[in-house]
């Protein structure tokens, strides 16, 4: 009962704020407008899942821009899924005028190479040749720096990231351990420079980020029945002490626990799929709901920064969901599967 007094007191009901208009972005809204017009919308995307294989899939996506010949190799697929990922982050490095916002969004990438390769060091691993080349360190001085172990050249935020995934990997000698350091050094740097950025809606998106995050581990660690409480990223909405209580209730009262949080419908959503079928699909597509959700609410300004940033997210994801549907599609998986992980 006490998880339940403890509610956290928010300023929005579902969504925050996005914070205010800025005029010097009213072209670059307008063409995102147009392209937002061609995104795929729910309708379509439950008429690709109910197709008949992967061939009708292919055939669908002719005289989109994800047209691709049915003779297509898995690699040519996913290479048609990378270069349209690469022209929406084109498209938001040309149309954002702010540098610091442009090295703020690409610093994700520099945080999925250094997993990649703080995971093949670890394991002794090759370094191989997989990698983002959309972060702020090009690749090759990338790959040099971690040859030669020499972390000062790079960014401090990286640093502290390096430091925190080969220490969280030595601690159990456990890969997963790599990405929950280094997960936990990206939060904590992504809404520390929102907030030096000055902007209510990188702030926002990010706190929602982290309890989103947290509402996938605690429901994993409930399921698994982990020990390891040390996982929970701080600096969101709800504390981390509170997803801690949270695993040791019921099921039955996990969606009552939130219900004074903008995520009551995820938590319900996702217990009741997860004890029905085992699985987190529909959390993970209920987690995916409620972002975009957030994002959508950017339309509602007519001019500014946050419209670009959410159609790229919007982008980033239905190019996901496209990918999801046709791998599942190859792999014979029924209709119904897709349909539960789909969000748009």
């Amino acid at each position: 009962m006490a998880v339940l007094e403890e509610q956290p007191v928010l300023h929005f009901n579902l969504f925050p704020p996005v914070g205010p208009e800025d005029w010097e972005y009213s072209f670059a809204v307008a063409q995102v407008r147009t392209l937002e017009e061609k995104m795929f919308n729910l309708a379509f995307f439950t008429e690709m899942a109910n197709a008949g294989g992967a061939d009708d899939v292919i055939e669908m996506l002719n005289g989109t821009e994800y047209a691709i010949a049915a003779s297509a190799s898995i690699e040519e697929i996913e290479q048609m899924l990378r270069d349209r990922r690469s022209e929406a982050r084109d498209l938001f490095k040309n149309l954002i005028t702010d540098e610091k916002i442009i090295e703020f969004g690409m610093a994700r990438s520099d945080f999925v190479n250094m997993r990649l390769v703080i995971r093949r060091l670890v394991l002794e691993k090759p370094l191989g040749t997989d990698y983002c080349i959309y972060g702020n360190i090009p690749i090759d001085e990338f790959e040099q720096v971690f040859e030669q172990e020499d972390y000062s050249t790079l960014p401090a935020y990286l640093q502290e990231g390096v430091e925190a995934g080969v220490l969280g990997y030595y601690k159990n000698k456990n890969v997963r351990d790599i990405d929950i350091a280094i997960d936990k050094a990206e939060a904590e740097f992504q809404l520390e420079n929102a907030k030096k950025i000055g902007s209510i809606f990188l702030v926002e998106l990010h706190k929602m980020y982290i309890d989103l995050s947290n509402i996938r581990t605690m429901l994993r660690i409930k399921f698994t029945e982990s020990e390891d409480m040390d996982v929970f990223m701080p600096g969101g909405y709800i504390e981390p002490s509170r997803f801690v209580q949270c695993i040791d209730i019921g099921y039955e009262t996990m969606a009552q626990a939130f219900a004074a949080t903008p995520y009551g419908y995820i938590v319900e959503t996702g217990v009741n799929y997860l004890q029905k079928e085992n699985s987190f699909l529909k959390l993970e597509a209920a987690c995916d709901g409620h972002l975009l959700g957030f994002l959508k609410t950017t339309r509602e300004i007519t001019a500014g920064f946050q419209p670009i940033i959410a159609y790229t997210l919007a982008k980033e994801h239905e190019i996901r969901m496209v990918r999801m549907v046709l791998t599942a599609k190859r792999n014979g998986l029924e209709p119904e599967l897709i349909l539960d992980r789909l969000a748009v």
